[in-house]
């Protein structure tokens, strides 16, 4: 969320950098809004002053004219109340500002590829997809969950849902151990207020899943990706300069509603409605963001390079980017039967934007700040499983299991 200062000073300048964000901000409804607001603020200042003066004066008429004065204060206070809202709505849906070094485009045809990395294996038989490398004793069941659930689900059984719970704890191990990570359990249900936080309310209302949790008012809803709680376990609050950097892991469920992804991906695990995530959250100094992100990037890198899965690595555009992100880097997989490579991970720096929504600041030496928040997957669990059983296929249907992930798999050589 933007700074309302900074916004009314350089307005034309936030304008030009909202563009890149595909955004055309209206700001003649935002002055307009805007003034009337001052305007009130102003005249509510001047009657409080007028009141003031009447209270040091003892007449019995001064009684009536500040009782009027009081009554007309509580009409302006609503008004004020209504109008601020209505800024408040403006500005929650502005988007965060592009790095200065993001590529400026509408779209992902602007993304940037950096590199890439591992060699594409030459497969000298038919490439099954992991939908037909699933088929075997409905290791992988697409049939059963739409009967459970509809569609856009899956069942996993056996040894396909072993591998899916030892990707699990093997990116949990790596990010621990290695890279020092702090393993959260968080609930799954969160507040509006928590959801706004991030930024996935009010501009994605659509994309998430409300529930009925009991008769209260309060909304309620499934979290889409664990970003949402292990960010906001900094909300409302005001750390110390030397608790930073806090680095955060999780893996949960994570649920979407996928309005937008209409026809696309209707077939397989690439696309679902429920599906597990291994998430990446970084609380730093502002000013430590970009560094922080590389930092991100390498950890989220390495659960690959371990499994010796091809991927890129891509530079968003700023019209490709999040609503919260100030600079992402996405990792794309190889994907066999595709032949391309798919998302399976963003990694996010998004400055102070969320910490503004969430109130989330520290101490330094010349009083506080909003602290810096990043974000990324380490990995997306259906996605992963889908590169490592395409990559890792055989020709009679069997999957190798990579050396690495063998310990988790019961030894296991093939399934």
């Amino acid at each position: 969320m933007h700074n309302l200062k900074d916004l009314r000073k350089n307005l034309e300048i936030f304008k030009k950098k909202f563009k890149d964000r595909n955004l055309d901000f209206n700001t003649d409804e935002f002055n307009k809004v805007d003034k009337i607001n001052r305007e009130l603020i102003n005249k509510k200042e001047l009657l409080e002053q007028e009141k003031k003066q009447l209270s040091k004066s003892k007449e019995k008429s001064n009684f009536e004219k500040s009782k009027k004065i009081s009554d007309e204060i509580d009409k302006i206070l609503l008004e004020q109340k209504k109008t601020q809202e209505k800024i408040n709505h403006i500005v929650s849906n502005l988007p965060n500002i592009a790095n200065k070094d993001v590529p400026a485009g509408k779209d992902e045809k602007e993304n940037k590829l950096i590199r890439k990395e591992g060699k594409l294996k030459n497969f000298s038989f038919k490439i099954k997809s992991h939908i037909d490398l699933g088929l075997k004793d409905k290791g992988i069941d697409f049939d059963t969950s739409i009967k459970l659930s509809g569609s856009r689900f899956v069942v996993l059984r056996d040894k396909f849902a072993k591998l899916e719970r030892a990707l699990i704890n093997f990116m949990l191990d790596t990010h621990v151990n290695e890279f020092k990570y702090t393993e959260i359990s968080p609930p799954l249900i969160v507040n509006e207020d928590v959801m706004f936080g991030t930024g996935q309310l009010p501009k994605f209302e659509e994309d998430q899943f409300e529930i009925k949790f009991d008769n209260s008012k309060e909304r309620k809803f499934l979290i889409p990706t664990a970003e949402v709680v292990l960010t906001n376990l900094v909300k409302q609050s005001n750390l110390n300069v030397n608790e930073l950097p806090l680095r955060f892991v999780a893996a949960t469920p994570c649920f979407r509603r996928e309005a937008g992804s209409y026809g696309k991906d209707t077939k397989g695990m690439m696309r679902q409605h429920q599906f597990y995530k291994v998430e990446l959250v970084s609380i730093v100094e502002p000013k430590n963001c970009i560094t922080e992100l590389d930092r991100m990037l390498n950890c989220a890198e390495e659960i690959l390079k371990k499994l010796e899965i091809p991927y890129q690595i891509v530079l968003l555009s700023s019209g490709d980017m999040g609503f919260s992100a100030e600079k992402t880097f996405d990792i794309e997989v190889w994907i066999p039967s595709e032949k391309k490579y798919r998302e399976i991970s963003s990694c996010s720096s998004c400055g102070s934007f969320q910490a503004r929504r969430m109130g989330a600041k520290y101490k330094t030496s010349n009083g506080t700040e909003y602290v810096g928040t990043l974000n990324g997957s380490g990995l997306a669990v259906g996605r992963l499983m889908i590169a490592l059983l395409e990559n890792n296929q055989n020709e009679d249907g069997s999957i190798s299991i990579p050396t690495i992930l063998k310990k988790y798999m019961n030894n296991l050589d093939k399934i």
